[in-house]
């Protein structure tokens, strides 16, 4: 077995450099090397023996090849298909890892997973392009895609809002979003230093845990734009904010919040799932495209 580490600059650089291999700002490739942050990553995503993963992205095998020497199986889906040669070769001694080439927004996941995995002991772990990092997170939760955990890397800031608290700045839309499906945690803060090149910005690692029993909505569909209207306009208060964001009479609104229990003059941020499902289960359906 190949005693050179993925993580090792200097051999990331004779690796790329032996294949011509060029970095793609508009994949947003950033690879990890850090052998600290990679083997932090992997036991924060408590992967085990037991545990098959999918992996989101793998670059060179960096992250996948420290998953490999944990779990049973490791799928990586990589879009980028300049980077497989490379892959065929610093993953060579695994027999416990597959490569897919696809792009993960347009795989079908649940052929994916049914022709992949074995076991009901699904982890996902991924260092997460900034660009594309809400899109993917939300196909997942969307499709209710049956996996334990999602742990991956992103921009602090959008970890941040992730795990966001109702009443602190951060919280908004994409905190409600997420926390609606998941219990997220940021297990890790990661520094701009740990990557090749290096990106503007801190990362940080969020743990995403599926909730197994999720609160009760009258219709999902009608909370999502109940909440996203709430958030347009931060600066106003609940009954402007929904009055405007949904195009509907302030009498109408006043009266649902009233109803709900919840203040006109409250403000979005701080409010909890709870309230945001007692006010949305009050609307009649209306058309939320």
């Amino acid at each position: 077995m190949n005693e050179k580490r993925l993580y090792s600059p200097s051999y990331i650089k004779e690796i790329i450099d032996s294949y011509g291999f060029r970095f793609s700002k508009s994949l947003g490739q950033n690879f990890l090397i850090d052998g600290n942050i990679v083997r932090k990553i992997c036991e924060e995503g408590q992967i085990t023996k037991d545990d098959e993963v999918l992996e989101i992205g793998p670059g060179i095998g960096t992250l996948t090849e420290e998953l490999a020497l944990r779990a049973r199986k490791v799928v990586a889906v990589e879009i980028d298909k300049t980077l497989l040669p490379i892959l065929g070769e610093t993953l060579t001694d695994y027999d416990n890892i597959e490569i897919v080439h696809g792009d993960i927004l347009k795989l079908d996941l649940q052929e994916l997973f049914k022709e992949k995995f074995e076991s009901k002991s699904i982890k996902v772990v991924a260092n997460l392009p900034y660009y594309i990092t809400t899109p993917i997170i939300s196909r997942f939760l969307e499709e209710e895609i049956d996996v334990d955990s999602i742990l991956v890397m992103v921009q602090k800031e959008v970890a941040e809002r992730m795990g966001a608290s109702p009443g602190s700045k951060d919280y908004g839309s994409l905190s409600v979003f997420v926390q609606y499906y998941t219990e997220p945690e940021i297990v890790l803060t990661v520094p701009k230093n740990v990557f090749m090149p290096r990106p503007n910005v801190d990362s940080a690692v969020i743990r995403l845990k599926m909730r197994k029993e999720k609160i009760a909505l009258k219709d999902k569909d009608i909370f999502f734009k109940v909440v996203k209207a709430a958030f347009s306009k931060r600066r106003k208060t609940i009954l402007n904010s929904l009055s405007q964001g949904l195009n509907m009479e302030k009498e109408k609104i006043r009266e649902i919040l009233e109803k709900a229990g919840i203040s006109p003059t409250e403000r979005a941020e701080n409010l909890n799932i709870e309230e945001f499902s007692k006010i949305s289960s009050l609307f009649p359906p209306f058309n939320i495209y």
